[in-house]
């Protein structure tokens, strides 16, 4: 079956005629079964293939945008091949704007579009076409899709959409230098026809700009155009569609340009001289004018750096820039002296800072002027001949006594007269006067150089003319030292004298102080008062350096027999007249260790007085010491009796029993209890007297009947007999069973070695030197002392 085709005439485009897909006569058979418009070949032939009938053909349709006639807008036709003309097919059109913008005649298949289409906002629809039986509502053909495209007219203007535009270029610049670019947009089809073909083209900035008519890039079209003649320029650009032909759409833009500032004008004086005014009082450091150079440039291109060419204004006067407004600022840097100079010419030069050598061919980038300067004439106060005054008088020195004198002047031309007074805020004012007229300073009290050594006033100095007109000096006056102050010892407090001094050794060392000045003083002299007889006991050595050292003159002192001595000195200066005093120190006796350290001294002096020495003070506290000892032996031994210190089973006991005895000798056997080693229970019934001698003892006491044998030790030895009685003791079964141990000291008679004692040495005489006793330490002083004063004897 085959099917006509259907074209469509459009105004512009002839329509082809495409054969999308076929389907045999619009129905699928089984599979594997082929269609009606294929044959299958006999058993054992090769196959032979047959192009296919197809039930649809059509074309791909197109649509005219912005179709604005009367009627709906023929778009093409469907056909089905099983249509016979009778009206049994019904076309079915669906998708995208079908029924409302796109109708299908049910029984021709033509297609109308109903509305105006926009390409712009829709560039095509998507559609799907059924062919239905009219009687039997069954398809003849499968749905199939198709497109209609909407064909483009040029009904849309180019558009500059980020318009308008700022940009710059340096100024001068040369012709061609690019300055910006600018793009249209146009909605039309760019693929159809010329309708988005866009040329660019300016309407507003000529002779000065131009732009390229595909890019759109805009460039400088006249040379050095100058910023300082004209800033800114406004650029008008069109862009046409239908590559620039008649009927084309267009569109514009600004773009607004500026001529950016480059360095190609030098700086300028408005005029060559200058005059300036300034009065002599100026002070120094401050402006006293300005000079501005003009330059048409910008920013850093019109930076200024003015300076003073000539050494003549430049020794006196400077200028520095100000960076805000550009002006020289000029400054004085001395002062001025209307009368020594009158007037001054400065000048000045301006130069750029920032030089373009690229416009270096335009001269020198800098300009001078000349600035005459005129010293204007002031009253000024009057001027001291010095800036500060050293003056100097003696001490004691009669009211009225000339100091110095200052002079002033009056600096101007009149020269007026001057007058001085003392300002009287100051401390020094009330010591010193001043003439009015001849400015002589002079004493009004007698000073003091140990008092006040320097005195500091400030002299006034006004012009009669003018009083107002006031000048301040200050003057320091020194005070002379003489010799009104005679020296004095210098003590720190009592001067120590050990009890072991020796003849010749130097107790201390002393100085003296001066109030006068070194000039009169710090030249001592030490000596013993002369209308004194000599002194036994010391001596002074002057030293000649100032210092002088007191000297024992006997050997010891004894702080018992005199603890203090009085040693007047004599001291005297080396001043003119020369001054001299007496001054007397106070030598205080102390006990001194080896090594000169003092032990005692404020402490002994209280012994003293209640006449105790150092030795008696030591027996007593030995005593009190032996007491508290036997104090103490006394209660543990009653404590011993009591408690024993070891109880058993057995009661085995251990007694100590300290026995310390001094008797008379090896043949003394009655100064202790021997049977205090056998029993001390019952050693307690036999106690003897301790101080009767043995013999004594046998002529008049009757010794007890329990001892048997009689106790006779007069040859025995004392280790026979002890081991004999300790024999005893262990066989006598009549004591308690524990041990007991008499530990005893024993002194007999008849030693070999002699007697260490002093008493029987009293009345010879010796020619050994004692003095070593000195170092054995304070248990020996007395022994000491006594030695030494036999010896001195």
């Amino acid at each position: 079956m085959r099917i006509s085709t259907t074209s469509c005439l459009c105004p512009f485009l002839v329509c082809l005629c495409f054969v999308p897909r076929g389907y045999g006569d619009g129905h699928h058979g089984p599979a594997g079964t082929p269609p009606r418009n294929q044959s299958r070949p006999p058993e054992g032939e090769t196959e032979v293939h047959h192009r296919p009938k197809r039930g649809w053909i059509w074309n791909q349709f197109f649509v005219l945008e912005e179709h604005i006639g009367p009627d709906a807008q023929y778009v093409g036709k469907l056909h089905s091949n099983s249509d016979k003309g009778d009206g049994s097919v019904r076309y079915i059109l669906t998708g995208e704007g079908a029924g409302t913008i796109f109708i299908i005649d049910e029984v021709t298949g033509d297609i109308h579009a109903t509305k105006s289409l926009d390409r712009e906002r829709k560039t095509h629809y998507v559609l799907h076409a059924q062919a239905i039986d009219r009687n039997t509502e069954k398809p003849l053909e499968p749905e199939s899709e198709f497109i209609i495209k909407v064909q483009d007219i040029n009904d849309n203007a180019p558009k500059f959409p980020d318009g308008p535009f700022v940009a710059s270029v340096p100024e001068m610049s040369e012709v061609g230098t690019s300055v910006f670019q600018v793009t249209a947009t146009d909605a039309d089809d760019p693929t159809y026809g010329n309708s988005a073909r866009v040329v660019y083209s300016i309407l507003h900035g000529q002779p000065y700009f131009s732009v390229d008519p595909k890019t759109g890039i805009i460039r400088t079209a006249l040379a050095n155009m100058d910023r300082e003649a004209r800033e800114h320029y406004a650029v008008v650009i069109q862009a046409k569609d239908m590559a620039g032909q008649v009927g084309g759409l267009s569109g514009s833009t600004t773009v607004n340009i500026t001529l950016t500032d480059v360095n190609d004008n030098p700086p300028r004086f408005p005029q060559k001289n200058y005059q300036l005014y300034v009065p002599e009082s100026a002070q120094v450091g401050k402006p006293v004018g300005k000079i501005r150079a003009n330059d048409e440039d910008l920013g850093v291109n019109a930076e200024i750096k003015y300076s003073i060419i000539n050494a003549e204004g430049a020794s006196v006067f400077s200028i520095a820039t100000d960076r805000d407004t550009r002006e020289g600022i000029i400054s004085l840097k001395k002062p001025l002296n209307f009368e020594k100079k009158k007037a001054y010419t400065l000048h000045i030069e301006g130069v750029n800072t920032h030089l373009d050598p690229r416009f270096a061919y335009l001269g020198p980038f800098k300009d001078t002027a000349t600035l005459k300067i005129t010293v204007g004439d002031v009253d000024e106060p009057p001027i001291f001949s010095m800036d500060y005054y050293i003056m100097d008088v003696y001490e004691n020195a009669p009211i009225g006594t000339e100091v110095g004198a200052v002079t002033a002047r009056d600096p101007d031309s009149t020269n007026s007269a001057i007058r001085y007074f003392i300002d009287h805020s100051g401390d020094g004012d009330k010591y010193f006067s001043i003439d009015a007229h001849s400015g002589v300073i002079a004493t009004t009290q007698s000073l003091d150089r140990e008092e006040t050594p320097w005195l500091n006033v400030t002299v006034i100095a006004s012009e009669v003319d003018n009083p107002s007109l006031l000048s301040h000096v200050p003057v320091t006056v020194q005070v002379l030292d003489v010799n009104d102050n005679p020296p004095e010892i210098s003590a720190d407090g009592e001067v120590i004298v050990c009890e072991s001094s020796r003849p010749g050794q130097v107790i201390q060392t002393i100085s003296a102080v001066d109030k006068d000045d070194f000039a009169n003083g710090l030249r001592f002299s030490f000596s013993m008062p002369s209308n004194m007889p000599v002194n036994p006991n010391f001596t002074l050595k002057d030293n000649e350096d100032n210092t002088a050292s007191i000297v024992a003159r006997r050997r010891r002192f004894s702080r018992t027999s005199q603890e203090l001595y009085q040693l007047p000195v004599v001291v005297a200066d080396g001043g003119e007249p020369a001054l001299s005093s007496t001054g007397t120190l106070t030598l205080r006796v102390c006990s001194c260790g080896r090594s000169g350290m003092m032990r005692t001294c404020q402490s002994s002096a209280f012994l003293s007085s209640a006449g105790l020495s150092t030795g008696a003070l030591i027996a007593i506290l030995l005593c009190v010491a032996i007491l508290l000892a036997i104090v103490v032996l006394f209660i543990a031994l009653r404590k011993g009796k009591k408690e024993p210190l070891i109880i058993s089973e057995e009661d085995v006991r251990e007694n100590v029993v300290t026995y310390d005895d001094e008797g008379g000798g090896e043949e003394d056997t009655e100064a202790f209890d021997i049977l205090a080693l056998r029993n001390p229970s019952a050693a307690e019934e036999l106690k003897f007297r301790r101080d009767v001698r043995p013999e004594a003892l046998g002529r008049t006491a009757i010794p007890p009947p329990a001892l048997t044998p009689p106790l006779v030790l007069d040859s025995a030895d004392v280790q026979a007999f002890l081991a004999r009685r300790l024999a005893e003791a262990d066989g006598d079964t009549s004591v308690p069973p524990y041990d007991s141990l008499q530990t005893y000291a024993y002194e007999g008679e008849g030693s070999p070695t002699g007697s260490v004692s002093s008493l029987g040495s009293a009345g010879t005489h010796s020619e050994q030197d004692y003095s070593y006793l000195d170092d054995w330490g304070p248990e020996f002083q007395k022994l000491a002392e006594l030695y030494g004063e036999v010896q001195s004897a």
